[in-house]
């Protein structure tokens, strides 16, 4: 008996046409990850009959939605199409911005010691996340919402699969921060969390949504630094607006992440031992006139 394992577990993407539909000879493109928990999930609608053996008489399956996450370790070219979903906006010169577009995609996971393709079409990025700390690799998380799913014991007909880009993970020894235009170099974490706002719209007649509804590009976060003096604290005090630079590198390709205009919603110091004193600082980005986005994905390859 053969039992599905991790260590055969394959995940592949492709853009859709039209939304909830996988195109016609798919040429999927492998994706790095390192875990995922896609699913479909169902409500229930449980009968309210009262009987006098006291049982449920029923209960039947309602709505329908995919949803789930995609974990993965930062590297250059991996996820460059998920960034521009994400954000709703194109790469132009290696620079991507935040926008209006909306594109959906088809997610395919094989399971390969068991011959078995969990399809999941209409999926929009929802979320994007990203972790960074000291001595670690960068990670990048994917929040994803879809229509449906389906279960197949073949791959769809003509389709091809592109390999993705085998660079090295990005860690945080190489890279950078700045604030206010200035390098800060006492960050132990920062965490920026993008939420869409993205939510399913059901109708009569149907357990699938219609293509769902997107809210405010909405981007936060939290820089927590080693704690020298009354600076970034002053900012939140006085609702001083700054800006942050992130650049990540592998030692030859990078990206740099830039939020020109932030505010601080929060400065905390506390003290639980008798070790060094950390700040934390909640962020909200917002949008920049300047350069018409409150987050600028900036890449840069050999």
């Amino acid at each position: 008996m053969t039992i599905a394992t991790g260590s055969r577990h394959s995940l592949a993407y492709i853009a859709e046409a039209t939304y909830g539909a996988t195109p016609a000879t798919p040429a999927f493109r492998q994706l790095r990850h390192k875990s995922t928990t896609l699913a479909l999930t169902k409500n229930t609608l449980q009968s309210e009959e009262l009987r006098g053996d006291r049982q449920i008489a029923d209960l039947r399956h309602g709505t329908v939605q995919v949803g789930g996450d995609m974990q993965g370790e930062l590297s250059y070219g991996a996820y460059d199409d998920l960034f521009a979903a994400a954000l709703g906006g194109s790469w132009n010169a290696n620079v991507l911005n935040a926008g209006t577009a909306r594109t959906s995609f088809t997610l395919e996971r094989h399971f390969a010691d068991i011959g078995q393709y969990l399809r999941y079409t209409g999926c929009e990025i929802n979320g994007l996340h990203f972790d960074v700390q000291p001595g670690a690799i960068a990670n990048v998380t994917f929040d994803v919402i879809g229509q449906g799913e389906a279960v197949d014991a073949s791959a769809v007909a003509g389709a091809t699969y592109v390999n993705a880009a085998a660079n090295r993970p990005m860690d945080a020894l190489s890279g950078a921060i700045k604030e206010g235009g200035t390098v800060l170099g006492v960050v132990t974490e920062l965490k920026l969390d993008l939420a869409n706002g993205i939510e399913p719209r059901f109708v009569i007649g149907s357990a699938k949504t219609l293509q769902p509804s997107i809210g405010r590009s909405n981007l936060t976060g939290t820089l927590t630094a080693y704690f020298l003096d009354g600076s970034l604290l002053s900012k939140f005090i006085g609702e001083t607006e700054s800006s942050l630079e992130l650049t990540l590198s592998d030692g030859t390709n990078s990206y740099v992440l830039y939020l020109p205009r932030i505010k601080y919603t929060g400065g905390q110091a506390d003290v639980a031992n008798d070790g060094p004193v950390t700040l934390s600082l909640p962020i909200q980005a917002l949008y920049d006139s300047a350069t018409g986005t409150q987050l600028r994905i900036t890449r840069s390859g050999a």
